[in-house]
């Protein structure tokens, strides 16, 4: 059996030292992208989808306002979706950034760990690992906010936001 060489991490494009990266992250957008949503991405450098996109419309409508590194969830079951991949590595700024949709499936580290699934915002640091879950910015779940969240990355710093966003 051949074994398979981990994946390249994509690099984007730096800015200078006195700039700071500002990544959106996203996730469990399920077919619905908020106009709210979109204002908060806007300006963004990169934007990450963690999962459960829900319609392809949507990363093409993300892709207008920066680049994208999205992975597959598992409600992304329609044939769109075999080329979104489960977990994505890249590196912004130097800093190492890992995404899978559930955090279950975690199998690899990074400085980031971004995930989706739960619709429950979170950011926590443990062992040196920040691990940011930007809840869920589609459909309403239950009583969980619908949120984003975004990463602000200098000098290979990074810190981490929950946006929440006004029900509707």
């Amino acid at each position: 059996m051949a074994s398979r060489s981990p994946p390249t991490p994509s690099r984007a494009p730096t800015k200078s030292s006195a700039e700071v990266l500002r990544v959106g992250v996203i996730s469990d957008t399920h077919g619905l992208l908020r106009p709210e949503a979109l204002k908060f991405l806007r300006g963004a450098d990169h934007i990450i989808h963690a999962g459960d996109i829900g319609d392809p419309a949507i990363l093409e409508a993300l892709r207008e306002l920066a680049p994208v590194t999205a992975v597959r969830g598992n409600n992304d079951t329609a044939r769109w979706a075999r080329s979104v991949p489960l977990k994505a590595n890249l590196e912004l700024e130097g800093v190492a950034i890992h995404v899978v949709h559930d955090i279950a499936d975690l199998r690899a580290t990074a400085r980031v760990v971004i995930s989706g699934h739960s619709h429950k915002p979170l950011i926590r640091e443990e062992d040196d690992v920040l691990y940011v879950n930007p809840g869920s910015a589609g459909p309403r779940r239950f009583t969980l906010p619908i949120s984003l969240a975004e990463l602000r990355i200098k000098g290979g710093c990074v810190r981490a936001r929950i946006k929440e966003l006004a029900p509707q």
